[in-house]
């Protein structure tokens, strides 16, 4: 005779709600959003069905939006022209540049929204790499002093996290004490602590035409075969004094969010990054999976490994579900 019957706590919707382990909220995301120059443009990118390229003025309409669907975090990130970019990525903290610009207006319309930045070269080099290249080498200590620049305008154009997405060793406590020595204590810093080198990215290289220009970027972006890396890394961006600890892809490295999870007591961020957006979005056009169920499912399992917050470009999408 069976005594423990699992399947009775599947037995109705009411009951498999009651006994659900792990929820989604619209307050778990971080919705990543695209900027550029010009006026009235809502640029769709190819590669990302749904998720457009915008001007200022666009951009603060589409904030306005997403703002009502009850998204409270947005990342911003620049698509220069390669006319701007240069080897020392001068442009990242020239005070009237389109970035900053942006980051102002957004702060100012809307004062609630959690504002995060990106913190990489490659957005503004002519290079196209994360950090500083002399004679084919990326130079990490020289990179700080960029970034630390970068940081400080961000901050002063109204940034409420700062995202360093570079991977130079020893950045986050160079930011975190330029930040502190400026004033900027409450600004918050969310490391890309574990990012690694993948394949998951060609969409947002797209997105910002941002490609190295030559080489990869395998000697500053961790090895996929890697995990007790990341507690090496996880544990010196503490020590630093970063805020948030982000994992970066995120459905590939769900081992990796859990180990993070398990390990650390700061928040952990996973970045559903655009490759895994753009899979889902290829298959469901194609007819081969229902779109709205994969996403969910992808979602969930995210925030079941152990991250509190999640970079989606599926955020819109999600909260449109959940407002219906």
């Amino acid at each position: 005779m069976l005594i423990s019957r699992p399947r009775r706590n599947r037995k109705s919707a009411a009951i498999r709600d009651l006994v659900q382990e792990t929820t989604l909220s619209v307050n778990d995301f971080i919705f990543p959003m695209f900027v550029m120059e010009g006026s009235g443009i809502k640029s769709e990118i190819k590669s990302m069905p749904n998720i457009y390229r915008f001007s200022i003025d666009t951009l603060l309409e589409e904030i306005k939006e997403v703002s009502d669907l009850g998204i409270k975090s947005i990342c911003l990130f620049p698509n220069y022209p390669e006319a701007k970019k240069d080897k020392y990525a001068t442009e990242s903290h020239n005070s009237e540049t389109l970035y900053l610009k942006a980051l102002s207006e957004i702060k100012d319309k809307f004062p609630h929204i959690a504002l995060m930045t990106d913190v990489a070269m490659d957005p503004y080099s002519s290079d196209g790499h994360d950090g500083l290249v002399e004679n084919g080498e990326i130079l990490n200590d020289e990179t700080l002093d960029i970034l630390g620049k970068m940081a400080l305008a961000q901050a002063r154009a109204g940034a409420d996290i700062i995202g360093p997405s570079d991977m130079m060793d020893g950045r986050i406590g160079y930011i975190r004490e330029i930040l502190d020595d400026e004033g900027f204590t409450n600004v918050s810093i969310m490391s890309y602590s574990v990012k690694y080198a993948s394949a998951f990215y060609g969409p947002f290289r797209d997105a910002l035409d941002s490609a190295p220009k030559f080489g990869d970027k395998k000697t500053y972006q961790m090895n996929p075969a890697n995990v007790r890396e990341a507690l090496i890394e996880g544990q010196l961006d503490v020590a630093e004094g970063a805020d948030f600890l982000m994992v970066k892809p995120a459905f590939s490295y769900l081992d990796v969010i859990k180990t993070m999870a398990d390990n650390f007591d700061l928040p952990i961020a996973a970045y559903n990054v655009s490759g895994e957006y753009a899979m889902i979005k290829a298959a469901a056009q194609n007819g081969w999976l229902d779109g709205d169920k994969a996403m969910l499912e992808m979602l969930l399992s995210i925030k079941r490994a152990g991250a509190k917050i999640i970079l989606s470009y599926f955020a819109k999408e999600f909260a449109i579900l959940k407002n219906h």
